[in-house]
């Protein structure tokens, strides 16, 4: 099956990266609101606590880049499912790989987002997909658990951040001071 042409790389993945970067802020922003024992309990989901769904989304995120950035580590990423038991600098961590993957998509060309990237899919298996395509299925991990996160957040004190707004000029006034801190130039 041949992959559909790739339009605009250097517009839609970069949307798509601002965006998931936006996204995991304003969750982690909430998220560092919750106490130890409220990152820790046990709710209903994919992954058991909200603190280690975090984690898994950083660690899908570093296996995924890894395999765009041809770094070599494979499934290394997953050698420690929960790499971060503090939030914060499970924040930061998170900030920084949104960043790497945002720098990668602002550097994508057309050709780049065809090459075929190699995914270690553990036990010999390698699979060779195009960056495109692992970074939609990156984006789509992406959300997916963040909802997870957003969903088990309507168990604790904290209301869930909104998720579903995009950076569109007539939504700036929601906004706030996100991109700034950010480090972003108003949109």
């Amino acid at each position: 099956m041949s992959q559909p042409d790739i339009v605009l790389p250097g517009t839609s993945f970069v949307d798509q990266a601002r965006n998931n970067a936006w996204s995991n802020f304003r969750l982690l922003a909430c998220c560092q609101k919750l106490d130890d024992a409220a990152l820790k309990a046990n709710r209903t989901s994919f992954f058991p606590t909200i603190l280690q769904t975090l984690n898994h989304i950083l660690i899908v995120d570093w296996f995924y880049i890894d395999a765009l950035l041809d770094c070599g580590r494979g499934t290394a990423c997953f050698a420690n499912e929960n790499p971060y038991s503090d939030i914060t600098a499970l924040a930061t961590a998170q900030k920084a790989s949104d960043q790497t993957l945002l720098t990668f998509c602002q550097n994508l060309t057309v050709e780049g987002a065809r090459k075929r990237v190699t995914v270690d899919r553990g036990n010999g298996v390698l699979a060779h997909e195009t960056a495109g395509a692992v970074l939609s299925h990156l984006f789509v991990h992406q959300t997916h658990h963040r909802g997870q996160v957003h969903a088990m957040l309507t168990g604790t004190l904290q209301k869930p951040p909104q998720l579903d707004e995009y950076y569109l000029d007539c939504d700036a006034e929601f906004r706030g001071t996100d991109f700034q801190e950010l480090g972003w130039d108003g949109k």
